[in-house]
């Protein structure tokens, strides 16, 4: 028990001996004093503002004669200090009650020693009034700011989710027409053969409908493909394109539709743009004028330069589009009725809204002039090359 008593004493005298560890290299004390100056560097600018408060009020005391220099000078600089800080409603109240005491004291004092007049005294309240008048428009005013700085943040948050929806809802797009893309082009080679090897009439029909549906299927995806990637920066490939040669090629093209084609006038114009997307935005305009005619009825096609634009038109006098209908035929998916294609004529309602892809992605437009039971004439608008640029 001796021993372990002792053991314990040199303990704690080897504990009081030692010194206390090194500081650390590169580890610096700070000063006490450099502490506190950094807590109080935030209130520096009240700390001056009360001793110059303070000087002021004393300036009343001793100067009664200049007493209101002093006075105007303590509810200025009151409402200097609060416009740059903005304290909290409760210290402002606060300050703003022991300021009017303070000079409302002191005026007090001197009347009743006759050193002032009574009627100065009444200009306390009605500073400390206006004071308060203009706390309550700073306030009202700062809570409209940041209401609508919160009502910003809430619009830009929706904003950006919105293109993040759009930008997935693009993506989906293209990977699913790049996933369906292959095994539909191998179904479909294998529905050909099959069609031409059959020798039951049966089989070879049903072969058909295969091809036909799977044939749609492919045009359906190449679609959705083309306008998911309308906003991309590598949608267009950009050189001098001749809108006249769409047109003729076009023509031709379609001219073994039973229809009756027209060609229509036809100007020299030169356009800036991509020519395959501009083929295949005029190939889904002749479509919808396939799609809504029958044989026998007239599609007319032209380009005409209009005001620096080339306009390549499509005209049909078909069935034509009722005109609560036109504000909505751009959108995706959406057909106008009457409808009178058979399905192997298309039916997506994709055409239009491609058509207008490309021609914005031109910074053209598109536009529509039609009726029901008169026809239509669609219209896209590419804007031209001058005739010296374009030779």
């Amino acid at each position: 028990m001796e021993k372990v008593v002792r053991t314990q004493d040199l303990a704690h005298r080897r504990e009081r001996t030692e010194p206390a560890p090194p500081v650390a290299r590169g580890m610096h004390r700070v000063p006490p004093l450099r502490v506190n100056l950094q807590r109080i560097r935030p209130a520096l600018p009240d700390i001056a503002w009360a001793v110059f408060v303070g000087l002021n009020l004393a300036a009343m005391r001793l100067l009664s004669n200049w007493a209101t220099v002093p006075f105007l000078a303590i509810w200025v600089s009151l409402t200097v200090i609060y416009g740059f800080r903005l304290w909290r409603l409760q210290p402002t109240i606060l300050t703003w009650a022991a300021v009017t005491l303070a000079t409302g004291g002191i005026i007090f004092v001197q009347v009743l020693k006759g050193q002032q007049d009574a009627d100065y005294l009444a200009e306390v309240p009605l500073i400390a009034l206006m004071f308060l008048v203009m706390v309550w428009h700073g306030r009202r005013r700062l809570a409209a700011t940041q209401e609508r700085l919160t009502a910003m943040e809430q619009v830009q948050r929706i904003s950006q989710e919105n293109v993040r929806l759009l930008e997935q809802q693009r993506q989906f797009l293209q990977d699913a027409s790049h996933e369906l893309g292959t095994p539909i082009t191998v179904a479909l080679g294998h529905a050909e053969l099959i069609e031409r090897a059959a020798t039951d009439q049966a089989v070879a029909a049903d072969a058909r409908v295969v091809t036909s549906e799977l044939a749609r299927l492919r045009r359906l995806t190449n679609r959705l493909l083309l306008l998911a990637s309308a906003g991309t920066p590598d949608f267009l490939h950009l050189a001098p394109v001749s809108a006249d040669a769409l047109v003729l090629d076009a023509l031709d093209r379609w001219g073994n539709f039973p229809r009756r084609w027209r060609l229509g006038e036809v100007a020299e114009a030169t356009v800036r743009g991509d020519g395959d997307r501009l083929v295949a935005a005029l190939d889904a305009l002749l479509e919808n004028a396939v799609a809504h005619t029958e044989p026998g009825d007239t599609i007319e096609v032209g380009v005409h330069l209009e005001g620096g634009n080339a306009v390549l038109a499509v005209t049909d006098s078909g069935c034509g589009i009722p005109p609560a209908e036109l504000d909505r035929i751009f959108r995706r998916f959406t057909r106008a009725q009457p409808y009178r294609s058979r399905r192997e004529t298309g039916g997506f309602g994709l055409g239009l809204p491609i058509v207008q892809a490309i021609a914005e992605a031109h910074h053209g437009s598109v536009r529509v002039h039609s009726a029901s039971g008169q026809g239509s004439t669609f219209e896209m608008v590419i804007p031209a090359i001058p005739d010296a640029l374009a030779s």
